[in-house]
């Protein structure tokens, strides 16, 4: 098994300013008070060699395109059900990418579809049977996965954002989370208990399922042949489990947003990819890779290289080059 060299190299005249530069950056992702925290890395040689290496860490389906198109060169994703879409030319994609796996971090969600107890909704549909002027909040660019996979599920039932504002309602684009207000204003949950939204369709449903059931909202099941619809277009089936929700008063059936899926093009050269995953390797124990605080549990890259209910692959195969070096680390089984 090759060793892997336990750190970075000297620091010299060639990289000393571009260590300064990670440096700010590694802190503004994590301050607060800075709003810019998507981050661009772009890596090109001191010395007469061409070309550069883009690394992009955000969520927007639009990174998977430039991917494709070699405007980037490594990116990440939240949910890899997209990533599966984007392999497949499903969904939000008319024709497939080649695209392959790096690695997936892991992370267990649901997409949650609340409407108020008031509202007398007791499904998608009907929404749409009833032209209901739905109050909606719905994510806003901050993730805007969240914005258009919730509207995929809308169609599969007949409806969409332009409808429900036909329908005399609104759909308002909230950058927090539902019990998470900014300073001296409510939060989206605290926004429908009083009646302003009377409905909340939203990912991360670990943070603000018990929340929202304790504010007067519901979550809708989505029904079977529904679920078959989404499926057909890369979708993957999940259940927002009661057990695990204490104020749910029974299982939702909803859809998967779990994997946050490190990728390439699946012609991305084999050094550039070979040198990423050794970099994780190397620095797993400094990387952040859970909601928390900053200071975590090494990067379980065993874990993020094994297809599991967290870390789904929908599909996309491993880089040649990704999967050669989990295997002389011994974290691909067999």
């Amino acid at each position: 098994m090759p060793s892997v060299v336990p750190g970075f190299g000297p620091v010299d005249p060639v990289n000393i300013r571009a260590l300064l530069m990670l440096g700010v950056a590694s802190y503004l992702t994590i301050d607060d008070e800075w709003p810019y925290r998507e981050t661009t890395i772009q890596m090109q040689s001191a010395g007469d060699e061409l070309g550069s290496y883009r690394f992009f860490g955000a969520n927007h389906p639009d990174s998977i395109r430039k991917v494709f198109e070699r405007e980037l060169d490594i990116s990440i994703m939240n949910p890899s059900a997209i990533l599966g879409m984007a392999h497949r030319g499903e969904g939000l994609f008319s024709h497939p990418m080649e695209v392959a796996l790096i690695a997936v971090m892991p992370h267990d969600d649901q997409l949650g579809f609340a409407v108020s107890e008031a509202s007398g909704l007791t499904s998608l549909d009907d929404i749409r049977e009833k032209r209901y002027p739905l109050k909606l909040s719905v994510r806003g660019s901050l993730d805007f996965c969240t914005t258009e996979l919730v509207e995929q599920v809308l169609k599969v039932h007949g409806f969409s954002y332009s409808d429900i504002l036909n329908w005399g309602g609104s759909v308002s684009y909230d950058q927090q989370m539902p019990p998470i207000g900014f300073p001296k204003n409510p939060s989206r949950i605290q926004l429908a208990s009083e009646g302003h939204y009377d409905a909340i369709f939203e990912e991360g449903v670990f943070i603000w399922a018990n929340a929202a059931v304790g504010a007067g909202l519901r979550f809708l099941d989505i029904a079977p042949e529904r679920l078959a619809q989404l499926e057909s277009i890369g979708f993957k089936r999940a259940v927002i489990e009661k057990a695990r929700y204490g104020q749910l008063p029974a299982d939702v059936s909803t859809i998967d947003f779990s994997g946050w899926p490190i990728y390439a093009r699946a012609d991305a050269p084999d050094l550039l990819v070979r040198k990423f995953c050794q970099a994780m390797e190397v620095r797993k124990d400094g990387i952040p890779w859970n909601i928390g605080p900053v200071n975590q549990q090494e990067l379980p890259l065993e874990k993020m290289v094994v297809e599991a209910a967290d870390t789904p692959h929908m599909g996309v195969p491993f880089h040649p080059a990704a999967r050669q070096f989990w295997n002389e680390m011994g974290y691909l089984p067999g």
